[in-house]
Parts: C-alpha cells; sequence; structure tokens
C-alpha cells in the first residue's frame, strides 16, 4: 500500500511538473519564420543586385555572338539598355520578367522568377539604373 501511494505522489507530480513548468527550449519566430514577404528594394544597383539576377536567370539565353531574341544582356550598357525601354512596351526588361501583357514571358519556358527579383529589378529601373 505504501509503494502503491509512493508511485501515485510520484506520477501526480511528474504529470504536474509537465504541464506546469516551462520548457527549457526557446525559439526565436524571426529565424523559425523569415517574413517571406520581406524584399530588400533598398541600394539596388547593377552590379550588386541585378547582374546576379540576370546572371542566374537570362545570362545563358541572351549573351554571346547570337543572342536569343537578339537580345544580349551581357554586361551593364546593354542590361541598362533593356530596362530603360518604356514599361510595359514591348520587349523592356520589366515587361518580359513581370510577364506584362504583349510581352514574350521571360525566362522563356520557365517559371516567373521571384516576385522580389523582379520588385528589385522594377526599383533599379525606376531609380535610373545605376551601376553601383
Amino acid at each position: 500500500m505504501i509503494k502503491r501511494n509512493i508511485l501515485l505522489q510520484l506520477t501526480l507530480m511528474a504529470a504536474f511538473a509537465m504541464v506546469f513548468m516551462p520548457g527549457c527550449y526557446y525559439d526565436n519566430e524571426e529565424e523559425l519564420y523569415p517574413d517571406a514577404g520581406a524584399c530588400d528594394t533598398s541600394n539596388v544597383t547593377y552590379s550588386g543586385k541585378v547582374k546576379p539576377i540576370i546572371d542566374q536567370y537570362c545570362i545563358s539565353c541572351h549573351s554571346g555572338g547570337a543572342p536569343q531574341g537578339n537580345v544580349s544582356l551581357e554586361g551593364y550598357a546593354n542590361t541598362a539598355a533593356a530596362g530603360q525601354k518604356p514599361a510595359g512596351t514591348y520587349g523592356s526588361l520589366y515587361g518580359v520578367i513581370s510577364h506584362a501583357s504583349g510581352n514574350s514571358p521571360m525566362p522563356k519556358n520557365q517559371p516567373k522568377m521571384q516576385e522580389c527579383k523582379i520588385l528589385q529589378i522594377k526599383k533599379w529601373i525606376d531609380e535610373g539604373t545605376k551601376e553601383n
């Protein structure tokens, strides 16, 4: 009977501790769930943010002696020229990557690039296509 009483008390104490004692593990919400909507569009320059995007999504088709669509995005000057076409006009850099009506959606036969990357390129264009 005494053993049963002690066992019951120990069980109740363990249950109490599990329910009412705070855990030692602490999760940082910002690390676990980074804000998917956050997009850094500050200080967008060709060399800092645009070139890496172009290299990742565009340069394999839009470079060399015979770039597809006769549009070369090699180097700052070519990319800036494509970016300076008025948004919404056929062939504008922003028009094709945002899949605007009347433009051939790019990258061709691939999913649309991440919205943040599109916003960064738009910001670069809107601010005058800064090189550095």
